[in-house]
């Protein structure tokens, strides 16, 4: 009788064991099977990314320094360097973004504050042409940051599925703004970050519209959140710009000053 009651308990957990993971094995496929709704999908990219409340503390305002390759077409390669400096507002439109470039060619700014866009050269405003000014707005609208406070400027998110791209597993979201413009992600299934991006947009003075694609690369850690450091922008599938970030700093105190259009200040200051 001593032998056989091991025995019997043995088989018994054995037997416990089959019965409990055939159990298992029906919810564990339902789970994988799981859909996850374009919310979800969003609210975990955020988290990945450092989380809604930590991104929006730190990154309220920042200085990225960096490095363009812009692609021309005759095909030479123009180097310039950038330095982006932005101030956040509650929504996108309450923006204040300066973008100051440099190249052996030219050197000068674009400022976009209460909803408008300028520019200044040697300390004077000017007018930037249409497709300058339209490419601007263009690369705030369509980015990470745009689906990384989707809530906050009140775009709408639907799913386009799941897909497989080179082995890749990554989820499908289109997020359409205010202005309905649409920018579809293709988001890591395994990381929830976004690799790439794509939209059209139809230029200024066209009537065909164009892709573009945006892949980002190099991710790296700034101050808790995540930030890709190589952008590659791709224009009906050829680049035509490479971004290269070399240091970003969040957190900074930016002057009101350094986003008001010089001819204003002057004549504010009039009496």
């Amino acid at each position: 009788m001593k032998s056989k009651a091991p025995l019997f308990f043995r088989w018994s957990m054995i037997l416990a064991v089959l019965l409990t993971a055939g159990a298992l094995c029906p919810s564990l496929e339902a789970q994988q099977a799981k859909t996850y709704t374009p919310e979800q999908i969003a609210e975990t990219a955020i988290a990945a990314a450092g989380g809604r409340v930590l991104l929006t503390q730190i990154r309220r305002n920042g200085i990225e320094r960096g490095r363009l390759t812009r692609i021309l077409q005759d095909g030479h390669a123009e180097e310039a360097r950038y330095e982006l400096r932005f101030v956040r507002g509650e929504k996108a439109e309450k923006d204040k973004v300066r973008l100051d470039q440099k190249s052996s060619q030219s050197e000068y700014s674009l400022i976009y504050g209460e909803g408008r866009i300028f520019g200044i050269i040697n300390g004077s405003p000017f007018t930037p042409r249409a497709e300058t000014s339209a490419d601007f707005l263009s690369q705030q609208a369509h980015s990470i940051d745009a689906l990384l406070r989707y809530k906050e400027n009140e775009s709408k998110l639907t799913s386009a599925g799941k897909d497989k791209h080179q082995g890749v597993d990554v989820y499908l979201l289109d997020l359409t703004d205010k202005d309905n413009r649409r920018t579809r992600y293709y988001i890591s299934a395994r990381t929830f970050r976004v690799l790439w991006l794509e939209y059209e947009e139809t230029l200024p003075g066209t009537t065909k519209a164009v892709k573009y694609t945006k892949r980002f690369y190099d991710y790296r850690v700034a101050q808790n959140t995540l930030v890709p450091y190589r952008t590659v922008l791709l224009e009906a599938g050829k680049q035509t710009l490479e971004t290269r970030v070399l240091t970003v700093t969040f957190g900074v105190k930016m002057e009101d000053s350094l986003f008001r259009n010089p001819e204003a200040a002057s004549s504010a200051g009039n009496p």
